[in-house]
């Protein structure tokens, strides 16, 4: 049986630089796999005026500190940049971090903050994901050493080359999104990895069986694509009650009221997370707010995994 993969998705909302940078160091120190920021230029969860860090940026700097962890964005907003630059992006990326990159991209949602920066919008999601999927390919080639063209509507490019190739032989794309019809499809179709929100077990395991379905319309083996679940918000201490204050003292930092908490002993947690590996959604993606509460970054990277790959272990 595949064991348990953890990475840690640490906001860029309502922080200082210096917090950001320390958490990402710390996140490789203890032992995560995976190390992710959200492409948003405002705060997303609470009052959106405040502070906030862009994405690849932040991305690129905890590449240049860390040495193993792969690290990645949860997920970028495609209409924010052309797929072209975006693979470009990921392929420095990729050797400044000698082979970690993950290119995470998704249609995008935040009207607000696409509004105020001036990006290209669309008329709504039907729209963004038509974008999405006429992206997708173009990334694909570029970063599989072909020249793609892109002839529209939305995209133009021209035998675009990508020159030096990634460090990686196969630089994996995650899709993130759980649209049924259209996202999923895309997923079958293109991606190396996908991410779920957390929530209802049950509805993921639909949405996985409408993923697994739409492989099987493609001739894709849904064995290839690692499935990847943001787990909410994770708070733990041996008591529950003190979890819960660490919690409310981080929501407050981010002007914001809880969301998807998980309070409460490594036990507790990993009881709660243990259905998704059932599901077969053995990657799991921790959300720690500023200030990135130290005890439960490290508690969750170590007893809650080491928890985890107890219940899962080979007969």
């Amino acid at each position: 049986m595949a064991g348990v993969t953890i990475g840690a998705n640490f906001w860029n909302q309502y922080t200082s630089w210096d917090a950001l940078l320390q958490g990402g160091v710390r996140a490789e120190r203890v032992g995560y796999d995976t190390l992710w920021t959200w492409d948003h230029l405002y705060p997303i969860v609470g009052d959106s005026h405040g502070e906030n860090f862009e994405g690849w940026l932040t991305i690129t700097a905890w590449a240049a500190r860390t040495e193993r962890i792969r690290i990645g964005l949860l997920v970028g907003a495609n209409p924010y940049r052309e797929p072209t630059l975006v693979a470009k992006m990921a392929t420095t990326l990729d050797h400044i971090s000698n082979g970690r990159t993950i290119l995470g991209i998704g249609a995008a949602w935040n009207d607000e903050e696409a509004e105020a920066f001036g990006f290209p919008f669309g008329s709504g999601m039907p729209e963004r994901l038509r974008w999405l999927g006429e992206a997708l390919p173009v990334m694909r080639g570029m970063l599989d050493g072909r020249e793609p063209s892109a002839l529209g509507p939305r995209y133009r490019a021209q035998r675009t080359r990508n020159i030096p190739a990634p460090v990686q032989p196969r630089l994996p794309i995650l899709i993130g999104g759980m649209g049924e019809r259209v996202t999923l499809r895309l997923v079958a179709r293109f991606a190396d990895m996908n991410n779920m929100g957390g929530g209802d077990v049950q509805r993921i395991r639909a949405l996985d069986e409408v993923l697994v379905g739409h492989c099987e319309a493609v001739g894709r083996d849904p064995a290839e694509i690692e499935r990847t679940v943001s787990v909410g918000t994770i708070f733990i201490r041996d008591d529950p009650a003190d979890a819960r204050r660490a919690g409310m003292r981080a929501f407050e930092q981010n002007r914001a009221k809880p969301w998807y908490p998980h309070y409460g002993t490594p036990e507790q947690i990993a009881g709660e997370l243990a259905p998704y590996l059932e599901l077969g959604y053995r990657h799991l993606i921790a959300n720690f707010p500023s200030p990135y509460d130290e005890e439960s970054v490290v508690r969750f990277g170590t007893e809650v995994r080491t928890l985890l790959q107890g219940d899962t272990a080979p007969s």
